[in-house]
């Protein structure tokens, strides 16, 4: 397959206008040094700052930046999602637009793409310059966690320094807060070929964090999900179909246990309570009715389509 360039860089932001014009002289330095053509494709997720204005200006004095505004803040899934659908390169990176991830590092992490024939490469903050307590220790939890649910070896999912080969990002659709998860998404898109790279990691220069300790609770669910729809999203009767059959026959084994008790020691004259007068009935009785309505579940999930056209329909206000 022809590319028009080697590399794509996407690069989300959101009120990052102290810091783009030097991010991109940066990126600029690394690609000439190295002969790479390459686009970088800032996506502005509904900036309030001079973002745009900044970008604009960079793009009318370079034909390799390209730039995506939307009308109001979307998310870095989003911001993503438009920026793959319009990489052209051969490798796709992304990168934050913070300065806290280093462009020196894309030259090794496209060899490992093109030569190595990886289909993922993970940037690998090994050495942290964020907070211990608010950032660090949750981060290490939360990917102690992913590896654990996906059974991806990765030391740091959540890094916005990744590259992928231009199929991989065609292929996965990023959605919700499922940004953190592409590697997985990508796993199960077939392309299992996925490592990392410890990468140099700097303390933010301008601004402060767009994310707060909330992110790895959400980050967390949103696992969760992405779990479940890629093991059950095309099968849900495998699960709640499943489910629901183990509670109704429960609750049915256990119905019948006490009415046949009950008759026994009725007809052999020995002391017995009334059905309605044990516990155990209401509980039967509730876990049959969750079982039929688990059952239910399942063949009405199987009769809707979880994808949504709406999805990943986002307001655009420019583009360059």
């Amino acid at each position: 397959m022809e590319y028009s360039k080697d590399i794509s860089i996407i690069v989300p932001l959101f009120n990052e206008e102290e810091s783009l014009g030097e991010l991109f002289s940066w990126i600029r330095k690394v690609m000439e040094e190295n002969g790479f053509s390459y686009e970088v494709i800032f996506v502005d997720d509904g900036s309030t700052d001079g973002s745009w204005k900044v970008i604009t200006e960079i793009a009318g004095q370079n034909s390799n930046v390209r730039g995506i505004s939307f009308r109001r803040n979307y998310g870095k899934s989003a911001a993503l999602f438009h920026g793959f659908e319009a990489a052209s390169g051969r490798v796709v990176f992304t990168m934050d637009a913070d300065l806290q991830d280093s462009p020196e590092e894309l030259p090794e992490m496209y060899r490992m793409i093109t030569v190595e024939g990886w289909d993922v490469v993970s940037g690998w903050k090994q050495h942290r310059q964020d907070n211990k307590v608010t950032k660090n220790l949750p981060s290490k939890l939360y990917n102690a966690t992913a590896r654990w649910i996906t059974g991806i070896r990765l030391h740091d999912m959540n890094c916005g320094l990744k590259a992928y080969k231009n199929e991989v990002v065609k292929s996965i659709e990023v959605y919700g807060e499922m940004h953190r998860y592409i590697p997985y998404l990508a796993k199960n898109a077939g392309y299992t070929r996925i490592t990392e790279k410890p990468v140099h990691h700097q303390k933010r220069k301008y601004g402060t964090s767009k994310f707060g300790i909330e992110r790895f609770v959400n980050g967390f669910l949103d696992l969760l999900s992405l779990w479940f729809l890629s093991t059950f999203g095309k099968k849900p009767m495998h699960f709640f179909g499943f489910t629901g059959l183990l509670m109704f026959l429960t609750g049915f084994i256990m119905t019948v246990w006490i009415i046949a008790a009950k008759l026994i020691n009725q007809s052999a004259h020995l002391k017995y309570r009334a059905v309605t007068d044990q516990p155990l009935f209401y509980l039967a009785i509730l876990t049959v009715l969750l079982g039929v309505m688990l059952f239910l579940a399942g063949f009405i999930c199987e009769m809707i389509s979880r994808n949504s056209n709406e999805r990943n329909k986002y307001n655009i206000k420019d583009r360059l």
